[in-house]
């Protein structure tokens, strides 16, 4: 059977099927749910937009560590007109979100704190039955993604990886070129986090200007600079796989059918953190973070193979300037796309040896989501996105079905990061990729993004 029939096929029957899975006491429909957030800083606000938008949606907890990153979040409720949340913390307590978690009135909690505390809170939710929706990364080690997996088998409790470039526009349409074949059989894929993140990684600590502002990080820094930067300090691998990995693993239709087998990775020398702290007007050859060492690779390129041929490349390039790019590009034996310079080549379609403009691609292949929702996403954060992928996430809860985004991708593509750091570590070995289906990626179907449902 060609890759096409088989995913149009068997699409239908594996969402029935994982349906059936589930454990009862979350397989019930229901219309509307009670909501919580742990962690409200700038990521977390984003969220709130699509969130607070919905009608069957009441948020009535919040969390974080930090008042000022609450009161921000309560003028984002406020001016929406949706009534105060409970709120934890706000003192310091590192610890509040426990409190949160220990109410027996949640359906479900939405984590968006920093990567270390992904696994700790999202497997003790999982133990108070409550459904996680969960930030990019999984967990720092290897051993943190086991225990979410294995704590998501033993309760049942739905986990979904909030990974909303899945949902992008483009992104979307590609799948659609991929399902219907337009490429022929899949041979390589590409992707991966290309983004000038130094005026994020370093701040002045002023809540008023979280970007641009400063060379500083940890204590004296604000928002994503008081915990993020310490990883670029400490580690040395790929940081953030998932908006590279994500649309290619769908692509490619990795645990449905295909997994990764092999990885490897190599990082370059680190220069560009430590350059823009000494070129900084703020900053300089005499400021205490000048002496700082970075592990982190400017540029790590990190290789995947799959069980059914196909390579995939990633690249986790913040560091250095440069202009935002996730570097797509999908190919196969009759063509390939490329999001860099927005084009497509389809052999027998386009002119031999000349590209096209990629938008006549995405006009006639769009995704039915986006047709229907288009509306309802603008405004929303990231071009749109954030409101797909919260969309999903509670329209499938509310339902009883299977998470589009569930907890094998949420640990294998979040395991990239550790295997690529043990990779470089050990000299830039090939390692044996873990299967974390331990054998059921043969029998599942896609399930992804088949309808304009989520």
């Amino acid at each position: 059977m060609r890759r096409r029939e088989f995913l149009l096929s068997t699409a239908a029957a594996s969402v029935a099927g994982a349906a059936a899975s589930l454990t009862p006491a979350f397989a019930a429909p229901r219309s509307r749910l009670r909501v919580a957030m742990i962690g409200t800083g700038l990521r977390g606000q984003s969220q709130l937009g699509p969130i607070l938008s919905r009608d069957d949606v009441d948020l009535v907890a919040i969390c974080d560590t930090q008042q000022v990153m609450l009161d921000m979040a309560l003028a984002i409720i406020d001016k929406a007109g949706r009534r105060k949340p409970k709120t934890y913390g706000g003192n310091g307590d590192v610890n509040a979100w426990r409190k949160l978690l220990a109410r027996t009135d949640l359906d479900a909690v939405f984590i968006v704190t920093p990567w270390e505390w992904h696994a700790p809170q999202a497997i003790a939710a999982m133990e108070a039955k409550i459904a996680v929706a969960c930030e990019v990364v999984a967990g720092i080690t290897l051993p943190d993604h086991w225990d979410v997996l294995r704590t998501q088998q033993r309760t049942g409790t739905p986990y979904m990886l909030m990974e909303n470039v899945c949902y992008r526009r483009d992104v979307l349409a590609v799948l659609q070129m991929v399902r219907q074949g337009l490429f022929g059989e899949l041979i390589h894929l590409q992707g991966g986090y290309q983004h000038d993140l130094r005026g994020v990684m370093f701040n002045n600590g002023d809540p008023k200007q979280p970007y641009d502002s400063g060379v500083e990080f940890g204590p004296k820094a604000f928002s994503e600079a008081q915990w993020r930067t310490r990883h670029a300090v400490e580690r040395n691998g790929d940081l953030y796989p998932s908006h590279g990995i994500g649309p290619c693993a769908m692509y490619a239709g990795i645990h449905r059918g295909n997994r990764f087998t092999h990885i490897n990775a190599f990082a370059s020398k680190a220069r560009g953190l430590h350059d823009y702290i000494l070129e900084r007007l703020e900053g300089g050859p005499n400021h205490p973070n000048a002496k700082v060492v970075f592990r982190l690779g400017d540029l790590v390129t990190t290789t995947l193979r799959c069980e059914n041929g196909e390579t995939i490349l990633l690249q986790h390039d913040v560091s250095l300037p440069r202009p935002y790019s996730l570097g797509f590009r999908v190919q196969g034996t009759d063509g390939l796309w490329m999001d860099v310079n927005k084009s497509v080549h389809v052999e027998g379609r386009s002119p031999r040896h000349r590209w096209e403009d990629a938008q006549k691609y995405y006009d006639e292949f769009d995704h039915p989501l986006w047709r229907k929702y288009a509306d309802k996403a603008a405004g929303a954060g990231h071009g749109g996105m954030d409101w797909f992928v919260v969309h999903a996430f509670i329209e499938a809860l509310k339902a009883g079905d299977p998470m589009p985004i569930d907890i094998y991708d949420a640990v294998a593509w979040s395991a990239i990061t550790t295997l690529s750091e043990q990779s470089i570590a050990e000299g830039y070995r090939t390692l044996d990729f873990p299967d974390f289906t331990e054998g059921k990626w043969k029998e599942r179907s896609p399930i992804f993004a088949f309808n304009d449902r989520y």
